[in-house]
């Protein structure tokens, strides 16, 4: 595992050579100086399809940190590139809701999938086409099984609050997904925390990748 380098820590947004929506939408935001788990990964991240392990304390901007790079690698073509798993409902909401502020007017389709909602309401926004899936575990594997979410054709996965998801049970399926997603060229793990079993299980599927604290 290794830690990750000073020469990759940024000072501000510019330094980074992010596409124009991306900047104007930043700017607009009033995203100028980074926060620490930000100016330490997104640089990482932005460089190389290196897989990444992130931890921070929730409200530091761990969202922005994998989403900046996320962003910047999906097009706006209808296919799906990325997901993110999230343990909750309500974060799966709030991530993709911030996913989407930040990305201005890239136009990437975002759908959040997670349980105790209409199954049949999600396969239909799904089969029209989603450039980034952001759900819960559950529902994800639902929509996998009934043929509407493709995770063999799915490049860059995001596990948000990887801690909770092992408090709450979800590693297996966690695994499940992974497991799917033969094409994966990025993972990335987030959390406040990293638990010894958290660690142990990312070895399962992580590649030599930055541990950034």
């Amino acid at each position: 595992m290794e830690k990750q380098s000073e020469k990759y820590k940024m000072q501000t947004f510019i330094e980074i050579n992010l596409k124009k929506d991306l900047n104007k939408a930043l700017a607009e935001l009033g995203f100028i100086k980074p926060t620490p788990i930000q100016a330490k990964t997104i640089p990482i991240l932005m460089d190389s399809d290196r897989d990444m392990i992130g931890s921070a304390q929730t409200g530091t901007g761990k969202t922005a940190a994998f989403g900046i790079p996320i962003i910047e690698s999906c097009k706006p073509s209808g296919k799906t590139q990325a997901l993110v798993l999230c343990p909750t409902r309500e974060l799966a909401v709030q991530v993709a809701e911030e996913i989407g502020a930040l990305q201005g007017n890239k136009g990437l389709k975002i759908e959040t999938v997670y349980g105790g909602t209409d199954i049949d309401k999600h396969a239909k926004l799904l089969d029209k086409g989603v450039d980034l899936i952001v759900g819960t575990p559950g529902r994800v594997i639902d929509m996998s099984k009934r043929g509407h979410i493709h995770l063999s054709e799915i490049g860059i996965f995001c596990l948000d609050e990887a801690d909770r998801m092992l408090d709450m049970g979800f590693f297996p399926d966690v695994l499940w997904v992974v497991e799917k997603m033969t094409n994966r060229r990025q993972t990335m793990l987030f959390s406040a925390t990293f638990p010894q079993e958290v660690l142990d299980a990312s070895i399962e599927f992580t590649k030599d990748p930055f541990h950034v604290m």
